[in-house]
């Protein structure tokens, strides 16, 4: 059995994180990918094929991988057609940020080995059908796949996942399409399960997912769970006087913990941070190596990537990229006043999260002033500057300069 991995695509709907792969985002110390490529080797495939972006590093993290280069943004379809001639076996495509993939693997071979059927797709419940390609069945074979269908008009309330285990001659039926577009790949894959026996897996647990940059938060659980997560402490770690640890908690080599500082697990703090004095960390949270904090930090369900320094502060339910800075007195708001879900705007459009705790998601290299703040569900890209005492209420761009305009008055002594 062989594995394709799809790490192509702009992933657009995922900025600001997107300066990199969406899969290399790091959680415990390595990408997404890397878990998804140990997850695949941990049920036993070792023949994976990588297909990435033409400007991707990707094939530098991954050298022994054998890597096809998709120069274009077309599709799933002309990403995966790009391995016609690696794939000799039965194969299953993956997107490269399904850190549960053996899980899935598992459950698929069962259904394989069992039925023998020419395909297997793997879907999940879900309560909002018309938002993504739904499966339509006959009994217990799958007959198609219709893309976000209108509401009251769904076939099923099972969602496509993204996974699927087909035989190489599905190559053939891709090249059978008459008009290539970027969604052919599901054209193909209908016109395929017409006349192949399709079976079904329906996953208990939601798979991971990252269509857009604030579903990372979602993953940290996932990995905290997994047997991935190995809590423990470097013996060349310096831990302060009367710091209190509760929970799972993993720290790196070299890190320092200052006096009083709390940390409520799971935790992942990687190698050489520094966390000042009086700091309260509040998991799930995941520091990657060299991120530093000042005194009278506070950072709670964050995912915070390599180099990044903070001063003093709050950050709640956030994601902030490589080598960022934050002064001293940033807060992050993190709940509307209403308690309402939260909103972020994606590509001029407003979408609603799901989520009632959401802080900010920040991309690399963007730096904050003293006293600055931000509000729930705000997107602020790399490369940004923003001034002291500004409050940010919404989206700021790559590059982005942003200062909130003060007028002091002076009164002179008569």
């Amino acid at each position: 059995m062989q594995a394709l991995i799809l790490a192509a695509g702009e992933s657009s709907r995922f900025w600001p994180l997107n300066q990199r792969h969406k899969s290399q985002i790091k959680v415990l110390g390595k990408s997404l990918v890397s878990w998804t490529i140990q997850s695949l080797e941990e049920a036993g495939i070792k023949d994976v094929v990588l297909v990435v972006g033409p400007n991707s590093s990707l094939k530098e993290e991954f050298p022994s991988i054998s890597h096809l280069t998709q120069e274009k943004a077309l599709g799933t379809g002309n990403a995966l057609s790009l391995a016609k001639d690696l794939i000799k076996e039965p194969f299953l495509v993956v997107w490269p940020y399904k850190i549960n993939a053996k899980e899935i693997i598992d459950k698929v071979l069962e259904k394989y080995k069992g039925e023998k059927p020419k395909a297997v797709l793997v879907g999940r419940k879900t309560s909002h059908p018309h938002d993504y390609g739904i499966l339509k069945t006959e009994g217990e074979r799958v007959v198609e796949i219709v893309e976000n269908p209108q509401a009251g008009a769904e076939p099923s309330d099972i969602k496509v996942v993204g996974a699927y285990f087909l035989e190489p001659d599905f190559f053939d039926y891709y090249q059978k399409i008459e008009e290539h577009h970027p969604e052919d790949f599901i054209d193909a894959l209908n016109n395929y399960i017409k006349e192949k026996a399709t079976k079904l897996v329906v996953l208990e647990k939601e798979p991971s997912s990252l269509k857009y940059p604030w579903e990372v938060l979602g993953i940290l659980p996932m990995m905290f769970d997994s047997d991935n997560f190995k809590p423990s402490i470097s013996q060349t770690a310096k831990i302060g006087e009367n710091v209190v640890m509760e929970g799972d908690v993993y720290i790196g080599e070299k890190v320092v913990i200052g006096a009083n500082t709390v940390i409520l697990g799971p935790c992942y703090i990687g190698d050489n941070c520094k966390i000042g004095a009086n700091n309260v960390l509040r998991g799930p949270v995941n520091l990657e190596k060299d991120v530093v904090t000042g005194a009278l930090m506070e950072i709670k369900n964050s995912l915070v990537q390599e180099g990044t320094h903070f001063h003093s502060g709050y950050l709640g339910d956030s994601v902030i990229g490589k080598n960022c800075r934050f002064g001293a007195g940033f807060i992050v708001a993190n709940r509307r006043i209403d308690r309402g879900n939260i909103k972020s705007v994606v590509k001029g459009e407003k979408v609603d999260t799901g989520l009632t705790y959401l802080g900010v998601i920040v991309g690399d290299n963007t730096r904050f002033g003293i006293h600055s703040g931000t509000m729930p569900g705000v997107l602020i890209g790399s490369d940004c500057l923003i001034g002291p005492g500004s409050l940010v209420f919404e989206n700021l761009e790559d590059e982005a300069t942003f200062y909130t305009k003060f007028e002091g008055v002076r009164k002179e002594n008569k």
